[in-house]
C-alpha cells in the first residue's frame, strides 16, 4: 500500500466485501473558482459510487470502504493488486509503504488507475517513479479511531470544505466522499499544487514548532505561539513559491491558522521527515551549496535546536 489469478479474483472479492454502512448525507457549498465545481451532496447521492480497489486496511482505507456500494475489493499489505478489476486504485498506506505498493501494482496501472491519498511532497517520488501528474487527493478529513465515521475537516475561513482531489479519477473520487457525507471539489494541476503546498506548509510548520514546546497540540501552537507558527510560515510559504514559481492566494497564514483550531487536538511531532520537513531542508541545502543564503534559516535553525538535522 503477492498474485491474485483470474480463475481465483471472483472469491477474492466475495471475501473482501463489505455491506454499505450508509452515512449521513449533508448538503455542502463548493469553492466556484479555481474548481470543476462539484454540486452537491444532494446532487450527488443520486450517482452511483463506482467500485474500487482500496490499498490499506487503515482508518481512511476502512472509511472509504464504507462509502462504497459494497463492490469494493479491500487490498492489504502485502496482497497484489489484481489487474482485471477495472475502477480506481485508491492507496491509502503510510508513505514510506509506497514503494511496495508500486511492486504489489501490475506496472500498467500505475499511471491510469493509481489514486494517492498521502500527506507531504510526494512530487520527487512520483518523477522517479515516471508517474509525472499522478491522481492525488488532499483529504482534510479526520478519522478517530478504526471503524469510526469521518468528520470533515471544515473551517472558519473555509466552511466549503478543503477536501480536494486531482487527475483522472479525482471526480469519481468526489462523488464517493459525497456519499460519506464529506465535501470534496475537483482541481486543475496549478491549483491543486498550491493547495498541495499550503497543506504541507500547514503540517512542516505546526510540527515543527509544537516540538519545540513539549507536550503542545496544533491548537496550543496556533493560541500560545502564534508568532513562532506564523514566522515559519511565511518563511516556507516565500521558499515554496519561489521554488515552484507560484503565487498563493492572500491570507495563507489566516487559512492554516483556522485549519489547526479545526483540529486542535493533534498531537505535534516532527514525523516522516523524507516527505514533510525535508522538502523544505533540501531547497537549503541546495542553495547553501550554490553559495546563495538559506531561503528557510528560522525551519533550519528549529531542526538543528530538535537534533532532527546536524
Amino acid at each position: 500500500m503477492a498474485s491474485i489469478t483470474t480463475t481465483s479474483l471472483s472469491s477474492s472479492i466475495l471475501h473482501h466485501r463489505t455491506n454499505p454502512n450508509s452515512l449521513l448525507n449533508l448538503n455542502f457549498k463548493f469553492q466556484s473558482s479555481p474548481s470543476r465545481t462539484i454540486t452537491s451532496m444532494a446532487a450527488t447521492t443520486a450517482t452511483k459510487v463506482i467500485p474500487s480497489i482500496i490499498v490499506g486496511g487503515g482508518r481512511v482505507g476502512k472509511a472509504l470502504l464504507e462509502m462504497g456500494s459494497g463492490e469494493d475489493l479491500l487490498v492489504k499489505r502485502g496482497e497484489p493488486v489484481p489487474i482485471d478489476f477495472p475502477g480506481p486504485i485508491l492507496v491509502c498506506t503510510r508513505n514510506d509503504d509506497l514503494d511496495a505498493v508500486l511492486e504489489s501494482t501490475p506496472q500498467s496501472r500505475w499511471s491510469a488507475d493509481l489514486v494517492f491519498f498521502q500527506n507531504g511532497m510526494l512530487e520527487p517520488w512520483f518523477q522517479s517513479k515516471g508517474l509525472g501528474d499522478a491522481d492525488q487527493v488532499l483529504a482534510y478529513f479526520a478519522v478517530s479511531k478504526l471503524g469510526e465515521p469521518p468528520v470533515d475537516g471544515i473551517t472558519d475561513t473555509n466552511p466549503e470544505g478543503l477536501t480536494a482531489a486531482f487527475g483522472k479519477w479525482g471526480s469519481t473520487v468526489a462523488t464517493r466522499l459525497h456519499a460519506g457525507g464529506l465535501s470534496c471539489k475537483v482541481l486543475e494541476k496549478v491549483s491543486f499544487q498550491k493547495q498541495m503546498l499550503e497543506k504541507l506548509i500547514w503540517i512542516s510548520a505546526f510540527m515543527l514548532v509544537g516540538s519545540r514546546h513539549p507536550g503542545a497540540t496544533v491548537g496550543v501552537v496556533e493560541k500560545d505561539f502564534r508568532s513562532e507558527v506564523s514566522s515559519l510560515i511565511g518563511e516556507l510559504a516565500s521558499a515554496s513559491a519561489e521554488e515552484k514559481g507560484i503565487v498563493f492566494e492572500d491570507g495563507i497564514e489566516d487559512r492554516l491558522c483556522a485549519y489547526a483550531r479545526a483540529v486542535s487536538h493533534f498531537p505535534t511531532a516532527v514525523k516522516e521527515f523524507k516527505w514533510r520537513n525535508g522538502w523544505f531542508y533540501s531547497l537549503s541545502e541546495k542553495a547553501i551549496a550554490q553559495g546563495k543564503q538559506d531561503p528557510c534559516p528560522l525551519h533550519t535553525a528549529w531542526l538543528k535546536e530538535l537534533n532532527v538535522v546536524q
